[in-house]
């Protein structure tokens, strides 16, 4: 049985992980145009006056939250407020769905009761199998909302229900996180940059 890695070796080990997912990203052109379709459709969403719902169950949820906030605030640079909600965070909402419904709809039933023509999903899943969020990619397409998801490896299934998929490299949960923080990250200063031309 081999020996542990030490603290060192660890974060050695994490932070090569980490760099190679990002290096095979930034060699993936492919994945880099659909990220950038994905960008002019929150864009032209927020030019039409929509709002961006974002959700993820964990982790993911904790960055749809963390997204939502920076367009709301700021990112890069002082500018108006765009109007973003996280799905995530109204324990009332959620456990009433949850009681009521199934936590499958926790998402898709906000969408139904909050969304319009003008806004956009954002859906934030490393497996692309969770539930919650392939029902609200479901209920995005019967209501016609334009949907994008962040997601790894293949897509999973919510490949075949959104109009965006971005779906990163990686082999651990963790190192693909990271790079959805990056995306969300470039997400918000390309939108601020369009909205928001500096002077």
């Amino acid at each position: 049985m081999p020996a542990p890695l030490s603290t060192t070796e660890r974060l050695r080990a994490n932070l090569d992980a980490s760099i190679a997912a990002k290096q095979q990203l930034l060699a993936d052109a492919a994945l880099q145009a659909r990220f950038a379709a994905a960008v002019g459709q929150v864009v032209q969403c927020y030019r039409d006056g929509g709002r961006l719902y974002i959700a993820g169950n964990g982790g993911s949820a904790a960055d749809a939250q963390h997204l939502a906030a920076e367009f709301v605030s700021k990112l890069a640079r002082d500018r108006a407020p765009l109007p973003a909600e996280a799905l995530t965070t109204d324990t009332s909402i959620l456990t009433a769905i949850g009681n009521d419904y199934g936590f499958d709809q926790v998402f898709s039933r906000q969408l139904a009761g909050k969304a319009t023509a003008r806004d956009m999903f954002l859906g934030i899943t490393t497996s692309g199998e969770s539930r919650n969020i392939l029902a609200a990619l479901a209920q995005c397409r019967q209501m016609r909302l334009p949907s994008l998801v962040f997601t790894a490896h293949s897509g999973g299934t919510a490949r075949t229900l959104a109009d965006h998929c971005i779906a990163v490299p990686g082999a651990a949960t963790s190192t693909v996180q990271e790079l959805h923080i990056v995306l969300a990250h470039t997400l918000c200063e390309c939108v601020e940059a369009a909205l928001f031309p500096a002077h």
